[in-house]
């Protein structure tokens, strides 16, 4: 399969501290694909995911997205990246659609197909009776859902997300995931998916990583790695190889 991101012995330090946040880490991402990228808190998921969206730059390695380099072509590698941060990351005192509204323009998207986008995907996730509600005053659910909307807008080639069910009650999630599926086989979008819900991650990515201690320690197609490992779900893979101990 064709891939979309390729990365190569990347390396992120951080200034006064004698720890490797990413630690000569190599990934393929084919083109088309559910992407999972699983592991324990502090594992260097966070550190990963702002260097691929530009954010930090890596001390050593590189970064080539649709076959440009991040790092010489950080604009255009970036016109085509979505990104759903864990956080809200929205103006709880404006409305659903004026925050979208807003975000719209800073992509430089044309007022009248702004406006036909916004309300396609209000319908679709089922927010269009409260976009003129403010965010302040929706559920956990709801601010999810609208926070994945801002990440699409611009329709990203490659879409981030970042623990995008956190939180919510289960119809909002599978609505999440439905929507996500959809966006995947209709639109060939390419989508990296990082979480804790193990179960959540066997049923929708097509390929997944462990990543540990800054270090990938497998990857490949989701049904491979469970049966390479003679377990019979991602999560007993998961525990096999990063072990049982606590992680703060």
């Amino acid at each position: 399969m064709e891939s979309f991101v390729e990365i190569k012995n990347l390396v992120k330090k951080y200034k006064n501290t004698s720890n490797v946040a990413v630690d000569n880490l190599s990934l393929t991402i084919p083109k088309g694909s559910v992407f999972g990228l699983l592991g324990p808190n502090g594992a260097g998921k966070t550190t990963f995911i702002s260097m691929l969206c530009g954010l930090f730059k890596p001390n050593e390695g590189s970064i080539f997205i649709n076959g440009k380099s991040m790092q010489t072509h950080s604009k255009e590698c970036k016109q085509i990246i979505g990104v759903v941060p864990q956080e809200i990351a929205l103006y709880p005192t404006l409305t659903a659609w004026e925050n979208l509204i807003f975000l719209g323009h800073m992509y430089g998207i044309k007022t009248q197909e702004l406006k036909i986008r916004i309300t396609n995907n209000l319908k679709l996730l089922g927010l269009y009776d409260h976009a003129h509600q403010k965010i302040s005053t929706y559920s956990g659910g709801m601010k999810r859902r609208i926070n994945l909307i801002a990440g699409l807008l611009h329709n990203p080639e490659l879409l981030i997300l970042d623990e995008p069910t956190v939180g919510v009650d289960v119809q909002s999630k599978q609505a999440i995931i439905d929507y996500l599926k959809k966006l995947n086989t209709e639109m060939g979008m390419t989508i990296l998916y990082t979480s804790h819900h193990l179960s959540e991650a066997e049923e929708f990515c097509s390929n997944i990583a462990i990543i540990d201690s800054g270090k990938i320690i497998t990857q490949g197609e989701t049904k491979l790695l469970i049966s390479e490992n003679n377990c019979d779900s991602i999560e007993e893979v998961y525990l096999k190889i990063t072990g049982n101990k606590f992680r703060d």
